[in-house]
């Protein structure tokens, strides 16, 4: 379970919810609303006052590495440090798995960032936020830059680390997949998740 109790995210009123193992919460509202905002402070990026309690152990009670590592936080345009991908991933038996789960050819791995596309990076970012195994992940439009194909792929990955017991926080501007992944709705005008209208079987 990971709780979240009167956490006080700048521009937005105290938030206090919860997320069950093996569920999607989807975060909702306009641009600018604060929505990524409320992922950063969940994984302990940026401050914010309240309290964030991943299965009994309060984040501060970790380092922030060690929090973020259970915690993972996916932005729609991921961060590389590196000139090439494998430089970004953890020595995994489960990657290839992974990249094939997304229609991605192991060789991508050893390619530089820059001569990849808008939609491989954001697909690597997904693998990358992935391969270690956190507890929760922080999915901010994991599929806004793929097409429908790869998008579906990039679903069935999602839910799949959901059956795999983990919990996922989606912030989304496509209804329809909200409505496939979601089990709750968390509207930022709101202090409490809702069931959504067609939650996810």
């Amino acid at each position: 379970m990971l709780r979240i109790d009167y956490l006080q995210v700048p521009g937005l009123p105290a938030l206090s919810f919860e997320v069950p193992a093996r569920e999607c919460l989807a975060v909702e509202g306009p641009s600018g609303c604060g929505k990524t905002r409320l992922l950063r402070a969940i994984a302990d990026l940026d401050a914010a006052q309240g309290y964030v309690t991943l299965e009994g152990v309060e984040r501060r009670e970790l380092p922030g590495p060690e929090w973020r590592r259970r915690v993972r936080y996916a932005s729609a345009e991921p961060a590389w440090w590196g000139a090439i991908a494998r430089e970004h991933f953890p020595v995994s038996a489960k990657l290839d798995r992974l990249l094939s789960a997304l229609a991605l050819e192991p060789a991508i791995l050893d390619r530089p960032i820059a001569e990849l596309s808008t939609g491989e990076r954001q697909r690597l970012g997904l693998v990358r936020a992935i391969a270690d195994e956190p507890r929760v992940l922080l999915l901010d439009e994991p599929t806004s830059a793929l097409d429908a194909q790869a998008a579906a792929l990039a679903e069935e990955l999602i839910k799949f680390q959901m059956l795999a017991g983990r919990m996922v926080i989606l912030v989304s501007h496509d209804p329809a997949q909200i409505a496939r992944l979601a089990h709750a709705r968390l509207l930022l005008a709101e202090a409490a998740p809702r069931k959504p209208e067609s939650a996810a079987a």
